[in-house]
């Protein structure tokens, strides 16, 4: 039974560096001499592809180097529970982790790495503020400010001005390692969304694209936010904010509600009722020429006297129609022949133009299930809108995002439904974060916030279940961000935190707006059976201890070291940090069974067993370890199972080899001990 302790990699966070040097030695063992990398070996095998020239296009910055590195570098903390502050906490899905999301984003790679669908980030702008989000692990918020520079001896220092030459290093630093991380959570047709303003937008776009690939770029998108214009800027009035959005290369968006004018279009009805919108069957917008796509040029034969459409002429009086161009050239129909022989019926003929030339409409249906069941017989003859069609009773996102809802003054009210005052100062709209939901994760997967502020994010992810019955589900991280009493911009959310009990922090603040959004939710949609609560977890240190010796008294540090875990720490404490080191997602089902006379639990129907009763002596040991053995031939777990005990359980050795041998018998090969 090996122990796992606080240098092992199971009680660590995914550690990058590590799995990237297992993966290159597995494809070049060649460029490896006693496990260090040779680099000149390492380039011939690479032969022309290696770029050695000294200048390359991108963007440096003091402190890129470290802040790379720190991305890389694991962490050895941990997420408490806290059930006494969650909503529904034995049934919810859904995370609000209350910590530094730097931590938050390693602690979370063995779980989530490439399940996450939509990633949305507003990170604080670069107002000349110092950023309250440090890059080194503590767990006490003084020391965050301390790290960043913003108290020195308990008091406000100096203000990062646009004339520092840390202005824009302090937000790159700051923002590199957690965007290189928050891409590797990614599905591979996961999404992530920034909200930024221009003071970093080109400097963001650039470390962007050397960090997810240029080709992964989809969109920059203009929100405008404030229709009068902000004052705050010298010569313009800035109205508008930008979200850019990239995305994994299988990703595909998905289309926006029609508006009522999009709706409007679809203005004839068919004989049961269904309404539908004429469109051209005449391909519009290149590839459209015959020579482009060759076996979609082809006549259909319309019948003047009786209206009839056919790819046959049945009479002398039938007209020939072909695709023709506006300049007269020959074109290509969006369809191949043996769609069009489907759809006749749905075929009606217009004239094109003044010359008196007749062009064919085919119908699109409002109702998108109302559609060809066959497939197309070959590539060439398949439809190039096939896709299209469908989502054309949606409306494919623009480059511009225009209505009173996407307003700062509508993310206020929005919020001051559920906190009262002035807590946040631009607030983003509930409506703007529906539109993100609605394009990047469709009706179901994980949408996960970094910086979550006042739980807008979430609430429109809940609201947006509540309306279509969708499965989406959410994890936020917001630091602990202290408010005072003392600043003018911060004294209506101090206060409101005292009314409800809870500490001075922008975290405590997230967690009650979300649970005043879900009993809203709940009230206004009785039928509702979604998922409306949220865990909550708080950032701290690993439950297993290290070995610090106290030099002074090493007598009690040895004493102290008998048992690996910390004494101030739950039994859920540490069953939430194996999930979390072993990669189980936080929201697996945990069954808890007695078996003779001590707690077991099962994690993730069997994959993970633990036991964590403070003593087993040797008469323990036989039926503890049958009994796992059995509950283990019940549960029929899909994999290998990991079963853990308590180090300092066992008065001795014997003990602990006797039950390991037990459930090795019994094909329970992973046996560890904390």
């Amino acid at each position: 039974m090996k122990p796992l302790t606080a240098t092992d990699s199971e009680t660590k966070s995914a550690d990058p560096i590590s799995e990237n040097l297992v993966a290159l030695k597995s494809i070049f063992p060649d460029a490896f001499t006693e496990d260090k990398i040779d680099f000149e070996a390492l380039k011939q095998l690479l032969g022309g592809t290696v770029d050695e020239r000294e200048e390359n296009y991108g963007l440096n910055w003091h402190g890129k180097r470290a802040a790379r590195q720190i991305a890389l570098t694991p962490s050895t903390g941990t997420l408490r529970p806290c059930p006494e502050e969650s909503v529904d906490w034995d049934k919810t899905q859904n995370l609000m982790i209350e910590g530094d999301n730097l931590e938050v984003l390693k602690l979370l790679q063995k779980s989530y790495a490439g399940k996450v669908k939509l990633i949305y980030i507003d990170p604080p702008y670069n107002t000349g503020k110092d950023f309250v989000y440090p890059d080194n692990f503590q767990d006490n918020i003084k020391n965050y400010l301390e790290l960043t520079g913003q108290v020195e001896g308990g008091q406000k220092i100096s203000s990062n001005s646009e004339s520092s030459g840390r202005f824009h290093t302090d937000w790159l630093n700051m923002m590199y390692p957690r965007l290189k991380l928050a891409w590797s959570l990614l599905r591979q047709d996961g999404v992530l969304f920034v909200s930024i303003d221009e003071k970093e937008v080109q400097h963001f776009r650039i470390v962007a694209n050397e960090l997810f690939g240029e080709e992964n770029f989809v969109a920059n998108v203009t929100v405008v936010t404030n229709m009068k214009g902000r004052n705050d800027k010298k010569h313009v009035a800035a109205c508008h904010e930008q979200i850019v959005i990239y995305a994994k290369p299988a990703f595909v968006s998905f289309g926006l509600p029609l508006t009522d004018e999009q709706r409007a279009a679809f203005k004839h009805t068919d004989e049961a009722g269904q309404k539908y919108a004429l469109r051209d069957l005449r391909k519009r917008g290149g590839p459209d020429k015959r020579e482009d796509r060759p076996k979609m040029y082809f006549p259909i034969y319309w019948s003047p006297t009786d209206h009839r459409v056919s790819l046959e002429r049945q009479s002398e009086s039938d007209i020939e129609i072909f695709p023709v161009r506006g300049d007269g050239s020959d074109g290509c129909w969006r369809w191949g022949i043996d769609k069009v022989r489907a759809y006749l019926s749905w075929m009606h003929p217009k004239q094109s133009d003044r010359s008196g030339r007749l062009d064919v409409e085919h119908r699109v249906y409002l109702d998108p299930s109302i559609s060809l069941s066959g497939t197309p017989t070959t590539e060439e003859e398949e439809d190039e809108e096939d896709g299209e069609e469908i989502i054309e009773r949606t409306s494919k996102p623009k480059s511009i995002w225009l209505s009173p809802s996407f307003s700062s003054d509508s993310g206020k009210r929005a919020m001051k439904e559920f906190l009262p005052g002035e807590a946040f100062n631009f607030p983003k709209s509930l409506e703007l974060l529906r539109q993100c939901v609605q394009i990047g994760l469709g009706k179901e997967g994980i949408g996960m916030d970094l910086f979550a502020g006042s739980g807008t994010f979430a609430q429109a992810i809940l609201e947006h279940n509540a309306l279509d019955g969708g499965n989406r589900r959410f994890v936020l991280a917001q630091l602990p961000e202290p408010l005072s009493l003392e600043e003018k911009d911060q004294k209506t959310a101090a206060k409101f935190c005292d009314t409800i009990g809870k500490p001075r922090n922008i975290a405590e603040l997230t967690k009650e707006r979300l649970r005043r959004a879900g009993q809203r939710i709940r009230e206004e949609n009785p039928m509702f059976a979604g998922d409306l609560g949220f865990r909550v977890f708080k950032l701290a240190s690993s439950n297993i201890r290290a070995w610090e010796p106290d030099r002074a008294n090493l007598a009690e540090t040895l004493a102290d070291s008998v048992d690996h875990l910390k004494t101030d720490r739950t039994e859920s404490d540490i069953l939430f940090e194996l999930l979390l080191k072993l990669g189980l997602d936080l929201t697996v089902p945990i069954e808890t069974k007695i078996i003779a006379g001590k707690a077991v639990h099962s994690i993730g129907v069997g994959t993970l067993i633990v036991c964590l009763a403070p003593k087993i002596i040797q008469e323990e040991v036989e039926p503890v370890a049958l009994g796992i053995v059995e509950w283990h031939k019940a549960l029929k777990p899909a994999g290998e199972s990991t079963v853990v005990f308590r180090d300092s359980a066992f008065a001795d050795d014997v003990a602990k080899t006797n039950l390991t041998a037990i459930l090795q018998q019994y094909g329970l090969q992973n046996v560890r001990s904390l």
